[in-house]
């Protein structure tokens, strides 16, 4: 969050959210690998066509991009999350180009954006359902400077698809059901769901991704290569970057009297260290 902090631009952001239709998640079961990847190119293609053909903006986008694959009820659901500044950068002019208010029409990126992905899966030799809805689904929606969008989208990278706070109870005993809580995302309220053992456990793998998958991917004149160029930006606009977050450790407390304790060393446990004597003290609470 604070690496993407220190990229943001003087624009107005944006969240635009691609999502594939329910007849094809069988298929991203199957192959999770090529169907993510081509979502991620279709989304990131369609974003950059539409970008470069925009009246306004006639330029380079930069996007970040976020995979999530689980409804609140954590069934299988993947789309993709794009946090984009509503600017462009020209190469050829050497300008920079903001729009407000308004990005693009949902709907017409709705139409390429279901082009590009069906052409990216059949390049992939991968085998289309029979019938295919002719409407998909595309939001795009105002987000203000971006803080709360990346918050947002940052919160689900390094945690698993559910909280432990939200399993609500888990019968090891007798019939072996869990259940769980989730937030309903039409009424806001919040619902249990009891499923059993071997079927909750169903409901969570599918959300492992391929080893070495990258959820979370930088676009455009957002990529980690253009530093220098988010640097320069600044430094024309007369813009100072936006300063880290507070991520300072929470106070680690006494389980006696409840103070906080402070940390004086750190070292590697000696289990995964060669012993040597070089090897420095252990991490020391007092």
């Amino acid at each position: 969050l604070e690496r993407q902090r220190r990229l943001q631009v003087p624009a107005e952001y944006f969240l635009l959210t691609f999502t594939v239709p329910g007849e094809l998640r069988p298929l991203a079961v199957r192959h999770a690998r090529g169907v993510y990847a081509a979502l991620f190119s279709a989304a990131w293609a369609t974003v950059q066509t539409f970008c470069r053909n925009d009246r306004q903006l006639k330029g380079e986008a930069g996007a970040i991009a976020v995979l999530h694959t689980h409804s609140r009820r954590l069934d299988l659901h993947p789309h993709v999350h794009l946090v984009m500044p509503g600017a462009s950068l020209d190469a050829r002019s050497r300008r920079w180009r903001t729009k407000t208010g308004f990005l693009f029409s949902h709907k017409a990126l709705a139409k390429v954006f279901r082009a590009r992905l069906l052409a990216a899966l059949k390049r992939e030799g991968l085998s289309l359902p029979a019938s295919l809805p002719p409407t998909w689904v595309v939001d795009c929606k105002r987000v203000g400077n971006g803080d709360k969008a990346l918050v947002y989208l940052g919160r689900y990278l390094y945690r698993g698809v559910i909280r432990e706070a939200d399993i609500l109870a888990c019968d090891t005993c007798g019939n072996g059901q869990v259940s769980f809580r989730y937030r309903d995302s039409h009424s806001g309220q919040m619902k249990v769901r009891t499923l059993s053992g071997a079927d909750f456990l169903n409901l969570l793998l599918q959300h492992v991704l391929p080893k070495g998958f990258r959820r979370a991917r930088n676009y455009g004149f957002l990529h980690p290569n253009k530093k220098g160029l988010i640097a320069l930006l600044h430094w024309v606009l007369r813009i100072a970057p936006r300063p880290p977050a507070d991520t300072s450790r929470p106070p680690l407390l006494c389980p006696c009297c409840g103070s906080p304790m402070q940390i004086l060393r750190r070292r590697i446990p000696p289990a995964t260290v060669q012993r040597r004597e070089s090897v420095p003290a252990a991490e020391t609470v007092v």
